[in-house]
């Protein structure tokens, strides 16, 4: 794929300029003399170069690229063997998680066509889905336990700007995405920093109520959903910007409107469907359906994509629990852009959602957090994945119940009941 260069670009390239800007100062708050791992697709070259020099003039030691691109990732399911889909770059994952432990912050930037692997035969995109998860839990282990300062961008790429905008013209649909990314990201403000610190704000201060409250559970209606949701023992909302093992205050999701934390593996009960489609490695899920017994799903179904979600399920012990749950109100700004993205970091930011997989130990108190028994002991679900789905809507309402019983209202039709 050809690099287009700036003047080529069909949007406002200056907002690329802010978007580095808010992911090195905002996302990543990298530090003096701290080394960065950058990951993206060769397409989305113009804003990693453009972040790779935001490092620098921030004083970073050395920045690390690791490029990917679609078509050759493509080739290998198109081509392979069976037995090399059981393969996965295990020596690159394992340098990548001594580096994350070593204090290199971490950034990946999303941009990949979403439905890549539509086509390919399941079971192989589920093989290799397996293999990968194994092979990276290096990699994954000290993001999930937050040992480094991280953080997500997206770029607009064309095969992902043609999916959400099927109708317009490539030039078109790139500029929509374009516009979308800028907007959510809040770097079309005059001063992009200062909106990202008020809208920290509005994040703290809805984690904060739900500390306050120590709910015990969580309890979800709405049209196919009726879940009793137990939250760990111990447990710790957050939201936005949080504080890093190493003690850097990041925010690693760039957009994001969740509070989030830890549900506890063996207490979730009842059914759920999914309120929007998941993408997973490729390929769309759409439709989903569970019903969990202490905490383990024991019936599941998809509409669309049904094979590739029962094999993730099966992908080892803790994948059919949930690792996370999050709430975002439904008048979202990515909600009211009314568009489907395809992509998770933008869609479940969209919608209330849970994960299944792997939990993050940041999501406990201190005490319990810096414990990996004490988290398994607390309720804290252990799985070589972590996959969000979204199940929020305005029609949804969630009732926080506490030790004694007492219930409070947290969610009215989509929106944060006690503002």
């Amino acid at each position: 794929m050809a690099i287009l260069p700036d003047s080529d670009l069909p949007f406002d390239v200056q907002m690329l300029d802010r978007l580095a800007e808010v992911s090195i100062r905002v996302g990543l708050n990298l530090q003096e003399g701290q080394d960065l791992i950058i990951t993206g697709p060769v397409e989305a070259l113009p804003l990693i170069r453009r972040i790779s020099a935001e490092a620098y003039k921030n004083g970073a030691g050395v920045v690390s690229t690791i490029l990917s691109d679609d078509e050759l990732q493509l080739t290998r399911y198109q081509h392979a063997t069976d037995e090399s889909l059981d393969r996965a770059p295990d020596w690159m994952f394992k340098a990548m998680g001594e580096a994350y432990n070593d204090n290199t912050a971490r950034l990946a930037i999303s941009a990949a066509n979403p439905l890549l692997l539509a086509e390919q035969d399941p079971a192989r995109v589920a093989r290799a889905g397996k293999a990968m998860s194994l092979a990276a839990k290096p990699a994954m282990t000290p993001i999930t336990n937050f040992e480094t300062n991280w953080n997500i961008v997206s770029y607009p790429g064309l095969a992902w700007a043609k999916q959400v905008f099927p109708d317009k013209e490539n030039d078109e649909a790139v500029a929509a995405l374009a516009q979308a990314i800028f907007s959510i990201s809040r770097v079309d403000n005059d001063d992009p920093i200062a909106a990202w610190k008020e809208h920290q704000q509005t994040l703290t201060e809805r984690q904060n109520w739900m500390n306050e409250q120590n709910f015990h559970s969580l309890h979800y209606t709405s049209p196919g959903t009726d879940l009793m949701l137990g939250l760990a023992d111990g447990h710790a909302w957050k939201g936005g910007a949080s504080t890093s093992r190493n003690g850097i205050t990041c925010t690693p999701n760039i957009p994001t409107e969740e509070v989030f934390t830890t549900p506890h593996a063996d207490r979730v009960n009842g059914i759920v469907r999914a309120s929007k489609p998941l993408v997973y490695r490729g390929t769309l899920i759409d439709g989903i359906e569970v019903r969990f017994e202490e905490g383990k799903i024991v019936e599941a179904k998809a509409d669309i994509g049904e094979e590739v979600f029962l094999k993730l399920l099966d992908t080892d012990e803790g994948a059919r629990r949930l690792g996370e749950v999050a709430l975002v109100p439904h008048s979202s700004p990515i909600s009211s852009s009314g568009l489907l993205f395809y992509n998770t970091l933008y869609d479940e930011n969209a919608s209330c959602h849970i994960a299944l997989g792997q939990c993050y130990s940041k999501c406990f108190k201190d005490e319990i957090s810096i414990d990996p028994d004490a988290v398994t002991s607390s309720g804290g679900n252990s799985s070589n994945i972590h996959v969000d789905w979204m199940i929020g809507s305005g029609e949804l309402n969630i009732d926080g119940i506490k030790h004694n019983g007492d219930r409070i209202a947290v969610m009215r039709n989509g929106e944060w009941a006690y503002e």
